[in-house]
């Protein structure tokens, strides 16, 4: 088996453009794989990217770049995600829903980062990745809690924390495919975890996707 688009830095034009395409397979193929099974080899990960062994290495040179490149491109899709979501808002249940509307998208990098963190990317990797949006969750608890509208049971830290595990767990009932959402279903659910009323949030998200369905 041989692939022909192996990285080769005398290329130019379509060349390059095979390089990054088959780069974002690799990684696409990887995040798959490794959420599934951490201890994925590059073996395996080459297979579910339809290319061989030596095609992971040429774009990557190990499984540590590799998990690397991964973090990287959770950090920059995090970053733009975040800036979808106006802060400070006009209040904290439609800030919240944004929030989560936002991040929804990008919620499986994140979970593969999580899942590869205590063997290869460590903690202090994952939290650099996801401490702008775990602080963003935490502004937005305070600002609820103060408006009123949040628990006030729980300190704005801890219970965003929980909202996160919420997020991965629903997350990964649609990748197991004992549920189904878009986001919109989880951005509700969000919303009533941290105290929101359930009609209040349901109809908040309503109006939130709506004008994003009729411009679709």
């Amino acid at each position: 088996m041989t692939d022909p688009d192996v990285t080769d830095p005398d290329v130019t034009g379509d060349g390059r453009r095979r390089t990054r395409l088959t780069r974002a397979r690799i990684l696409e193929a990887a995040r798959r794989q490794l959420a599934r099974d951490p201890d994925s080899s590059l073996g395996d990960i080459a297979g579910a990217a339809g290319v061989v062994r030596r095609t992971v290495y040429d774009h990557f040179g190990g499984r540590s770049a590799l998990v690397e490149g991964l973090a990287s491109d959770a950090a920059e899709a995090l970053g733009r995600a975040l800036k979808a979501v106006p802060v400070p808002g006009p209040d904290a249940v439609t800030a919240m829903a944004r929030f989560v509307l936002a991040l929804w998208p990008v919620g499986e990098r994140c979970r593969t980062l999580l899942r590869l963190a205590p063997q290869d990317l460590g903690a202090e990797r994952v939290n650099e990745i996801l401490g702008p949006a775990r602080a963003m969750a935490t502004a937005i608890i305070e600002r609820g809690q103060r408006q009123g509208v949040f628990h006030t049971g729980l300190a704005p830290d801890p219970l965003g924390r929980a909202l996160e595990g919420l997020v991965l767990a629903l997350l990964e009932c649609v990748n197991a495919g004992t549920w189904s959402d878009d986001g919109t279903r989880t951005a509700t659910a969000a919303l009533i975890a941290v105290g929101t009323d359930g009609d209040l949030a349901a109809a908040q998200v309503r109006r939130l996707v709506r004008p994003e369905r009729l411009s679709a």
